[in-house]
């Protein structure tokens, strides 16, 4: 395999969990990227199973390429396209910083995987897994007042699977949101039929990232989810009582005592709240001393209290003042970052701040990268702070999900400029169930970017 020292990605291998959280082997292994490197934060990865073999494979989007690897790191394809994918949102639109730009699923039924993306001139395409060729295309007509569709979600409005599509738009001028979105039958569009199944002017979208979508009161249908929740069939179901904007949003099942899934949401402005909401509407907001939250991070941080706790990191460009809410949301934990992180550490703080299965025990931990530079990653304990273990690195992008397939999770580290690689650190295997039977992380992982992991 042709090596260019251009785009490097490292895997991270999660400790075992019959051993202590600081211990670790390493067994690393190389993969080369023959794509090449972001010159900004445009473009992004997640990890799929491509080629069928029942192992997540990885798709790697850069203005201009989308490529695909195996798990083994042998390279399946790479295509030269215009993938839509870009920096800030709110001035060059959809899916926003890190944004992947490009997602994946049997959309036919057929027992293989298909690669979706949109493209700058306007195409949704469609490309067989394993192969990276094409399978079909289809031009979708953007709204008035929008330059095109931005960003894509794969969804189940029909009860039929994921068989659906959401797409997103912001508007062309001023500072663009994505209130527009349609509902799509893939079949439809496979056939040169491109009228939505409905379609909304007016959703109340994240400033800085896209929608996310999850059956949230398990009736087999998704929601599309921002500070207004939409039914499977486009009604608003649920709005948050915003007066500023949203940076985040995340979707877990934050209170056990309350049927199905809950939305949490960041604002900044209009009183910096946090806001924990779902199907049956606001369940509280809150905040802390009305300082902006801007990053999260949402876990079983602290298995001694119900339900889950939500960990946001303050917007203070330098020495960050990160406090915790309980599932009720009251504040739990607050602390300085420089106190609790090693001296040499980036006073910038961190930032890409994923929730992380990193034991296998119950208790989740966070990772997260250097702020504002190609730098080390952490992995670190939400409730105190304390860094449980650093590695030195080069990193531009994070992305945590379980590739190893063992139950627990693993850190992909993007980096740019010095070697096209992949390296794995693991111990034994875990016996975990795989996260990736819920639904509504898979979609997660299939929608993240900078802001909402």
């Amino acid at each position: 395999m042709r090596i260019l020292r251009t785009l490097g990605l490292m895997v991270l291998g999660a400790a075992a969990a019959a051993e202590d959280v600081r211990q670790y082997v390493e067994n690393p292994f190389v993969i080369a990227l023959d794509i090449p490197a972001p010159t900004d934060s445009a473009g992004g990865l997640i990890a799929a199973d491509l080629d069928g073999d029942g192992r997540r494979d990885y798709l790697i989007t850069v203005p201009g390429h989308v490529a695909a690897y195996g798990h083994d790191g042998q390279r399946l394809w790479v295509r030269q396209v215009p993938v839509q994918v870009g920096g800030s949102s709110e001035s060059h639109g959809l899916p926003g910083h890190h944004g992947p730009g490009v997602t994946a699923g049997d959309i036919d039924g057929d027992g293989t995987t298909e690669v979706l993306f949109l493209t700058r001139d306007g195409f949704l395409r469609v490309l067989t897994g394993r192969t990276g060729k094409d399978k079909w295309q289809a031009r979708i007509p953007s709204p008035e007042g929008t330059e095109r569709w931005e960003h894509l979600v794969l969804a189940d409005f029909r009860g039929m699977g994921d068989r659906d599509l959401l797409l997103q738009a912001t508007n062309k001028q001023g500072y663009r949101m994505g209130r527009f979105v349609a509902a799509f039958a893939l079949e439809e569009l496979a056939r040169g039929r491109v009228k939505p199944l409905w379609q909304r002017d007016d959703f109340l979208a994240c400033a800085h990232n896209g929608a996310r979508v999850a059956d949230l009161d398990g009736d087999g249908r998704d929601e599309v989810l921002g500070g207004t929740i939409l039914s499977c069939t486009g009604r608003i179901i649920t709005r948050i009582p915003l007066r500023g904007h949203i940076d985040s949003i995340f979707v877990d099942d934050v209170r056990p005592d309350l049927p199905g899934l809950e939305v949490v949401a960041l604002e900044e402005g209009g009183g910096n709240r946090v806001f924990l909401y779902g199907i049956e509407g606001l369940i509280w907001e809150s905040h802390y001393n009305h300082q902006e939250p801007q990053n999260a991070a949402l876990g079983e941080f602290d298995p001694g209290r119900p339900g889950l706790e939500i960990w946001c990191r303050s917007r203070y460009d330098t020495h960050q003042k990160p406090w915790v809410f309980s599932s009720t949301g009251e504040v739990i934990s607050h602390y300085e970052m420089d106190r609790v992180a090693p001296k040499d550490w980036t006073a910038k703080g961190v930032e890409v701040i994923h929730t992380i299965d990193w034991t296998g025990r119950r208790t989740r931990l966070a990772s997260a990268k250097a702020r504002h530079e190609s730098g080390d990653v952490c992995i670190f304990d939400p409730i105190s702070g304390k860094f449980i273990k650093r590695f030195p690195e080069q990193a531009d992008r994070l992305y945590v999900a379980d590739v190893a397939g063992d139950g627990r999770e693993e850190i992909l580290v993007l980096r740019a400029g010095s070697c096209a690689s992949i390296t794995t650190r693991s111990l034994a295997r875990g016996n975990a169930p795989s996260p990736w039977a819920k639904a509504h992380y898979r979609k997660s992982k299939l929608t993240w970017n900078y802001y909402s992991p």
